[in-house]
């Protein structure tokens, strides 16, 4: 049996994961990650080391918390802030995973003298017969958790246990229960952790190192002006709710035009793309493609979004297009478009550059 890191949030997955683990045979340590913490010094929704302790109690392993609030900051705080003045959408949660909890955690196992790290991720690793490794998604829709991980590495992958992937949500609360673990009827959290109270507004404009955008221009698709908006932070493509313009009609944020000031309102079938060109991209189940190279998969460009048939295309050293049998609704840029073959495996995902 191999030596264990478990990432503990707190909550009733990483508890259960580790709940598993031990069952197995494993030797399991427990470990939290703060990276995130309060004005008035309690931990977010990530991080709750005193629940992560009494649940390593309860299940006898050791727990040890570690400090992660620069490197957090560095790498998921600064460039979320950086990418909404910029007019883009950013998952937060993406870039986590991979440059802090994953980066973390492989380099604690070192010091542990631990073969694997897991989580409590609703997904599976899955070893290739090329040798490669990808993750392949829940058979629980509503739980799957693939489209945040896409940016893990062939190491990082390598590493890494995921004891929840074949299990529902209800079945894990049922384990948790019948285990006596305190957290089994925990709610999940369903905001980013650093922005507790979802204003991710007031939140841009209190750590933005240089001043926010000023009020601009609301457009049409053909560029005549609607009105005044606040400030192109406070919008995202897709956006209906909250504009602050009535114009009698139902319309969308269509585009963000960050270098002009402006934000674009348009109808519904204005927010439909086909095609999706992505940069920043990492592939899992595959090498690469080579320049002009064609590949049939299926695609989606936001967390909960049903997939469809498309085909990605090597068009250049930093870019993929995807080219969709059936339009994307609300393609935004700075979110992840994901692609993945027929048994569900991620062959990999990129950052939106912008709809073609």
């Amino acid at each position: 049996m191999a030596k264990v890191l478990v990432g503990m949030s707190g909550g009733v997955d990483s508890a259960v994961t580790a709940y598993l683990l031990k069952q197995e045979g494993h030797e399991v340590t427990g470990v939290t990650l703060r990276t995130w913490q309060e004005e008035d010094g309690g931990d977010s929704r990530c991080c709750e080391i005193d629940e992560a302790r009494r649940t390593c109690e309860v299940l006898g392993i050791k727990y040890h918390p570690h400090n992660c609030l620069s490197l957090f900051d560095n790498c998921v705080v600064k460039p979320f802030v950086d990418d909404y003045l910029r007019g883009l959408t950013p998952n937060p949660c993406i870039e986590c995973n991979r440059y802090v909890k994953w980066a973390k955690m492989l380099e604690l196992a070192q010091v542990f003298g631990a073969e694997y790290i897991a989580t409590g991720h609703y997904a599976s690793i899955v070893a290739l017969p090329n040798g490669r490794f990808t993750v392949r998604k829940s058979p629980h829709a509503n739980k799957d958790q693939s489209y945040m991980i896409y940016k893990l590495t062939q190491e990082q992958l390598q590493h890494t246990l995921m004891p929840l992937g074949g299990y529902t949500k209800d079945e894990v609360r049922a384990i948790a229960e019948k285990a006596g673990i305190p957290c089994a009827h925990k709610d999940d959290s369903q905001e980013i952790c650093f922005v507790t109270d979802g204003r991710y507004t007031d939140f841009i404009r209190e750590h933005s190192d240089r001043p926010v955008p000023e009020e601009g221009k609301f457009v049409d698709e053909d560029g005549r002006v609607l009105g005044i908006h606040k400030g192109i932070y406070q919008y995202t493509v897709g956006q209906r709710k909250g504009l602050g313009i009535a114009l009698g009609y139902p319309a969308y944020v269509t585009k963000i035009l960050a270098d002009e000031n402006k934000v674009v309102l348009g109808s519904l079938e204005a927010l439909k793309s086909k095609t999706v060109l992505c940069r920043d991209v990492n592939f899992m189940s595959i090498e690469d493609l080579a320049p002009g190279d064609k590949l049939t998969c299926l695609a989606k460009t936001r967390y909960h979004q049903t997939e469809r048939t498309a085909v990605i295309e090597r068009i250049d050293p930093e870019h993929i297009k995807i080219t969709a049998d059936e339009p994307f609704p609300g393609v935004s840029p700075g979110q992840s478009a994901v692609f993945y073959d027929d048994d569900g495996c991620i062959i990999g995902g990129g950052i939106i550059e912008r709809s073609l």
